[in-house]
């Protein structure tokens, strides 16, 4: 790993999550990890957008819980079935990252939809095609049409899913969750043990539907070890 800046922390600043509340992070500028290297940030709560490796440091509030499924033990859910059902002819195929206008146009249509956020298409290409570990991308095609893409980090133990955009014309096929199915799927095809679903708020509604995937592990803050949830 070649570490640019120690870590440190961030300033306070209004939580894009939880309203009521102030955030902060510790961060730091990292590239070149390795597999291991990359497991051991990840089981420590690590989470990560190109070389920029963070994690939550909340002075009184310890809501953001990472979320990892056991791979191998997943079983969908009545739901989630019923998600597979509605995508049935999407098909999906795993890569090496490859930047595309029409991906950055599905990311430009997913940031507005959800958070009405302008996007630059600098930023984007910083923060998933700036490889800083072993990284990969999944796609899925609707009638030959690219509607979903999955940015993934590849650890030695586990598969962690760093974003996921899809778009919004196609929302009510569930892709979101069908994406992290066939992660999952992935994961297990590939001989690894855990699927990284980033951080679960119990309190936000976007997040809800990472509790839904079982069995999980939920990682605690104060002891710094993972518990089955």
């Amino acid at each position: 790993m070649m570490l640019f800046q120690e870590p440190r922390l961030s300033a306070r600043s209004p939580c894009a999550y939880l309203p009521e509340k102030m955030w902060r992070f510790e961060y730091f500028f990292a590239t070149d990890l390795n597999p291991g290297e990359l497991e051991e940030l990840l089981s420590r709560g690590w989470r990560k957008f190109g070389d920029y490796f963070f994690r939550p440091r909340c002075d009184d509030c310890r809501e953001c819980v990472p979320i990892r499924v056991i791979a191998g033990d997943y079983r969908p859910t009545k739901s989630q079935k019923r998600t597979a059902r509605k995508c049935r002819d999407v098909k999906v195929r795993f890569t090496e990252l490859s930047y595309r206008e029409e991906i950055f146009d599905i990311y430009r249509d997913h940031s507005m939809s959800r958070f009405g956020k302008e996007t630059d298409p600098n930023e984007f290409i910083g923060a998933f095609y700036n490889p800083s570990c072993p990284c990969l991308q999944s796609e899925y095609f609707l009638d030959d049409e690219l509607v979903a893409v999955g940015f993934l980090d590849r650890a030695e133990e586990s598969l962690s899913s760093v974003y996921f955009i899809f778009k919004t014309a196609h929302e009510h096929l569930g892709l979101g969750t069908y994406g992290a199915m066939k992660e999952i799927e992935y994961a297990v095809q590939q001989g690894l043990g855990y699927y990284y679903l980033g951080y679960w708020i119990k309190g936000n509604g976007r997040m809800a539907y990472k509790g839904s995937f079982r069995p999980h592990e939920l990682y605690d803050w104060c002891r710094e070890e993972w518990r089955r949830g």
